[in-house]
């Protein structure tokens, strides 16, 4: 197996997942995507790819987790007005993450992690958990602090050595190198162009729509963008996705609230 197959569960048989779970493999990742507008250079599923490769990795760093398939479209309401977004209701991907989790929970896994990476889905997978979790056995581990997320992100860029900040990200310098260090083909260099920079009121992004403040669908400037600052960037969401996961397993363990 290649190291995608070994930590794929959709990849896996269902004698592959029994034989896993027996041999403790207990933890299982659910990258949250999306289908939506990420400018003219990236492609619509951009967060569903960033949530795959997430998903990937991070069980993968584990050692003793498997990869859900990726949750996908998200809450991209206010991405409608470019043409091939898909958007969910909330109430909608709430019933999906705890089919998702009720599935997972049946068949024995103990921890459930929930990934988001579109930043429309974190409060909507934060509000779905507070209903789903005390329904479950199994322990549920939803990483929805979007804040930590843009800043991690934000840190790969420093780590690249790429002297730029977003405050808010969408389809610039971080998700751009993203896809540089994941499938680079998939980025349309000849349609890159600077997008809006600064700050960004994210309360009229949401309310009045994205095209509102960025008509080409960008935020930042996605020419900063490298694969070595998308390397980057995967590696330390990882490594702090990873170290809040297992402070999470190991407080489950011991009785406390996660």
């Amino acid at each position: 197996m290649t190291s995608s197959e070994a930590v794929s569960l959709a990849e896996h048989t269902w004698t592959d997942v029994e034989r896993a779970l027996e041999n403790g493999s207990r933890t299982v990742i659910v990258g949250i995507g999306a289908i939506e507008q990420h400018g003219p250079h990236l492609p619509l599923n951009m967060d569903t790819i960033d949530a795959d490769e997430m998903a990937r990795r991070i069980a993968t760093e584990l050692g003793d987790a498997l990869a859900a398939p990726s949750i996908r479209p998200g809450c991209s309401e206010h991405h409608m007005e470019f043409p091939g977004t898909i958007s969910l209701r909330e109430e909608t991907l709430a019933a999906l993450v705890r089919d998702y989790c009720e599935s997972l929970d049946h068949h024995g896994f103990e921890h459930v992690v929930l990934v988001p990476t579109h930043g429309g889905n974190f409060e909507p997978v934060d509000a779905a958990v507070e209903s789903i979790a005390d329904d479950l056995d199994a322990t549920l581990i939803a990483l929805t602090d979007l804040d930590h997320h843009m800043e991690l992100l934000n840190e790969g860029l420093a780590a690249a050595s790429v002297d730029y900040h977003e405050p808010v990200i969408h389809a610039g310098a971080a998700e751009t190198s993203m896809i540089l260090a994941t499938d680079p083909e998939l980025v349309r260099d000849d349609r890159i162009e600077v997008g809006v920079e600064g700050e960004i009121s994210t309360d009229r992004l949401l309310e009045e729509g994205f095209a509102s403040i960025a008509p080409k669908g960008v935020l930042g400037d996605p020419r900063k963008a490298s694969e070595a600052a998308g390397e980057a960037i995967f590696e330390i969401v990882t490594e702090a996705y990873v170290e809040s996961i297992e402070a999470a397993r190991g407080n489950a363990k011991s009785g406390s609230s996660t």
